[in-house]
């Protein structure tokens, strides 16, 4: 990284010779939020992502989007494009909460809060596709095919070098890449579940509508997202349970899914392409550097029960947008700016991490011992309005 201008006078002739005011590194769903909630703020802005212009690094998967989600959304111009997508968001209205062998059960549902729907299932694919088409319309320079090799900053600019050796300067680099694994000083710590989450979509007679299930077994927690016609499945199990699992015919693996999670929703008769991949948890620190600051997963990769992860970064990117929109441009990317950012996002950052990581223990427990607890739990849930309704609203509109 080169070396900060020694003297007022040098430090402004770097800032005048700097490319763009915000370079975002990641344009998937967090970067591209970043950039649509900033764009009417007349700074100039780039996206840079690796992935080719209309694909995705990791192809179609399903994302879990809150209540609160879609308000973003719908102030960024989107969610009506979106959710006329055939296919691409299916609304989520009650969640079923329980467990088998075990007493404890919780409901919850969107007519209690007044509200359409308490989230959604979407696609990443049709969400990444739509808000591409809103950076196009938007005129957001976005670049695509291209890769960060480092990120750091100076007093006086943050620099994004590039593969290649080229570099783009700004006087403010936000890393949404999803691992900042390009920012010097930043360093990610990672908690190892010994888990691993087995997911595919499934078809069911009769076809369910809106509702969502979270059912926990002795064989680990299963979750049932409605996603179109059926349920996306997320499976925690052991890694060579997951392993067997995935390479039974498609008749086995219904049977041993169904054995294990019952017939509340409906008989399971068809089912897709199994994959699996490894839970843990994963927290940057510091998530702020000189003129540098990491969002999204790049920020905190969460396990994926109660389906936070995404909700949390997208908060990330919202967040800091009106901070910086609040920001004289001569502060913007400055040590007071990034201090109020860190500020107003750590408690919902911190309540999130925790909360997801109590939930890991308490809920995603295969111990026997855990299902009194865990039933209490439920139970107590259930049966208070109050803590029902605080609950709903931290899944909502995250922690405060």
């Amino acid at each position: 990284m080169t070396s900060p201008p020694r003297s007022a006078a040098a430090l402004r002739s770097a800032q005048a010779r700097m490319q763009h005011d915000l370079v975002i590194v990641g344009a998937g769903p967090v970067g591209a939020t970043l950039a649509l909630a900033v764009a009417d703020a007349g700074l100039r802005t780039v996206a840079l992502d690796a992935r080719n212009a209309g694909g995705t690094l990791r192809g179609d998967r399903s994302l879990a989007l809150s209540h609160g989600a879609r308000l973003v959304f719908e102030r960024l111009g989107v969610w009506g494009s979106l959710a006329a997508t055939p296919g691409a968001v299916t609304p989520i209205t009650t969640i079923d909460v329980s467990q088998a062998g075990g007493f404890g059960a919780a409901t919850l549902d969107c007519d209690d809060h007044g509200l359409p729907a308490l989230g959604y299932v979407a696609s990443y694919r049709a969400l990444q596709s739509t808000l591409d088409a809103a950076l196009a319309h938007r005129g957001v320079d976005v670049r695509f095919g291209v890769r960060a090799t480092d990120v750091g900053g100076t007093p006086a600019y943050a620099a994004v070098t590039l593969a290649g050796g080229d570099a783009i300067t700004a006087r403010l680099a936000v890393v949404a890449d999803g691992t900042g694994a390009t920012v010097a000083g930043v360093t990610r710590e990672r908690r190892d579940y010994g888990q691993v989450a087995l997911v595919t979509h499934i078809e069911t007679e009769p076809p369910q509508r809106g509702v969502a299930y979270e059912r926990f077994t002795p064989r680990g927690p299963i979750a049932l997202l409605p996603e179109r016609d059926g349920f996306g499945v997320v499976w925690t199990m052991a890694p060579d349970a997951a392993a067997r699992a995935a390479a039974l015919p498609d008749a086995d693996f219904l049977a041993e899914l169904e054995q294990a999670f019952g017939r509340h929703a409906g008989r399971f008769v068809r089912a897709g392409e199994r994959r699996a991949f490894p839970l843990g948890l994963e927290v940057a620190r510091p998530t702020i550097r000189t003129r540098v600051v990491v969002i999204g997963n790049a920020a905190q990769a969460l396990h994926p029960v109660a389906g936070q992860g995404f909700n949390l970064g997208l908060r990330d990117a919202y967040e800091l947008a009106r901070t910086m929109v609040d920001t004289p441009l001569a502060a913007l990317g400055g040590d007071a700016m990034l201090a109020a950012y860190a500020r107003g996002r750590r408690a919902d950052r911190a309540l999130g991490i925790a909360f997801t990581h109590g939930l890991v223990h308490l809920f995603g427990s295969e111990l026997p011992f855990v299902a009194w607890p865990r039933g209490i739990a439920l139970t107590m849930l259930d049966a208070l309005p109050a803590a029902k309704r605080a609950f709903t609203r931290a899944m909502i509109f995250g922690m405060r």
